[in-house]
């Protein structure tokens, strides 16, 4: 069940409670170890200079708010999943965000994919990036592109009745598809039904083309148009194939789960493991991630974060998810990029990274009209 933010009726951190817990979070992202008293004070002598008593009972404070649990007697604190979300809904945005380095790496990476010709490349290449700049798993899923307006469209016969449908849609992403027909096409006409379609087609989605042909075909009576008839039932099964195929899923840096401390049970990091391969899962699981409710992310966009037991899957209870939407093109489909790591991340650092690299596609793909 997820873990719901805090709410008015709660007790609510003082402004010296939250520098407590914000000290607690970032020793801990550091180290990985229960924090103690002496540490948070020599952590907040800039600032606060209160004594180690001071922060023990405000430590006991945040204790009885489940915002920090203490892993054994005499130990330090460690955050819980309600301590990160509140860091996340109300101090995160005190964080630094990506660095000069890190905004330049990206911008290096994507700018000579763009020079190259890349285009094609671009989601496999923000996984990448996703992956590397955050020592996490980086998961790009491209947008379903049915309903996205065509700027030209190719068949080419193969064997076997088979038919290859080259759709370039807007703005200049290509998509293969396999078709196959019950009565076989010559090349000819396949060329013929193309130029068709791009004459009088050119710039409508694969939806709005099949319902054009349908009423012209019913308003005049052109049931023997035998060009209109195989443009719609190529249509019809280009459409076909696109609904039952799953979304392209980039994944990148799975095995960054396996050199975490925090994964060591290996049953629990090999459930993982299986649930990024299943990529109509992971779809399923990301888009819930999306649709939540809740503030969105603040100073970067429409980024989204869900942590440890506010994940539905078992696999993913220990594991923090931030996910961002981008959009191709104006009025288009959304895609999704997310990065999947331990609930011990740098927050601020992450949440800047999907925002940036989401708006990156954007523009890049933008560029490209």
């Amino acid at each position: 069940m997820a873990i719901s933010s805090s709410n008015s009726a709660e007790w609510q951190p003082d402004a010296r409670a939250q520098i407590v817990l914000a000290w607690i979070i970032k020793e801990h992202l550091v180290t990985g170890e229960p924090v103690g008293s002496r540490t948070v004070a020599e952590l907040c002598a800039a600032t606060g200079g209160w004594s180690p008593a001071t922060i023990r009972n405000t430590m006991a404070e945040l204790e009885d708010a489940n915002l920090v649990e203490q892993p054994h007697t005499s130990a330090g604190r460690v955050p819980t999943d309600k301590g990160y979300r509140f860091f996340v809904d109300h101090l995160v945005a005190r964080e630094k965000g990506l660095s000069r380095s890190d905004v330049a790496r990206v911008n290096r990476v994507l700018g000579a994919a763009e020079a190259r010709g890349e285009s094609g490349k671009l989601m496999g290449r923000v996984s990448h990036l996703l992956s590397q700049l955050s020592d996490s798993v980086g998961i790009v899923i491209a947008p379903p592109l049915a309903g996205n307006a065509l700027q030209h469209i190719e068949f080419v016969q193969l064997s076997d009745k088979r038919v290859l449908v080259v759709l370039v849609f807007m703005p200049n992403i290509v998509q293969n598809r396999v078709i196959r027909l019950d009565e076989p096409l010559t090349q000819a006409e396949l060329e013929r039904t193309a130029r068709y379609l791009n004459a009088e087609y050119s710039g409508k989605s694969l939806l709005q083309i099949r319902a054009e042909i349908l009423h012209s075909m019913q308003e005049e009576k052109r049931l023997y148009d035998q060009l209109a008839r195989t443009a719609m039932m190529l249509c019809e099964r280009s459409l076909e194939v696109a609904e039952e195929t799953t979304e392209d899923v980039y994944i990148d840096g799975a095995s960054n789960i396996l050199t975490k401390p925090d994964f060591n049970d290996m049953n629990r990091a090999g459930e993982l493991l299986r649930m990024l391969e299943e990529k109509s899962r992971l779809i399923a699981i990301l888009n819930e991630c999306i649709n939540r409710s809740g503030a969105p992310g603040g100073a970067w966009g429409d980024v989204r974060v869900a942590i440890g037991r506010e994940n539905a899957a078992p696999s993913m209870q220990t594991c923090t998810l931030v996910t961002a939407s981008y959009r191709i093109g104006t009025g288009g489909s959304c895609g999704t990029l997310a990065i999947v790591g331990s609930m011990r991340i740098e927050y601020g650092r992450t949440m800047a990274l999907v925002s940036h690299l989401a708006r990156s596609i954007e523009r890049s793909l933008c560029d490209d009209v």
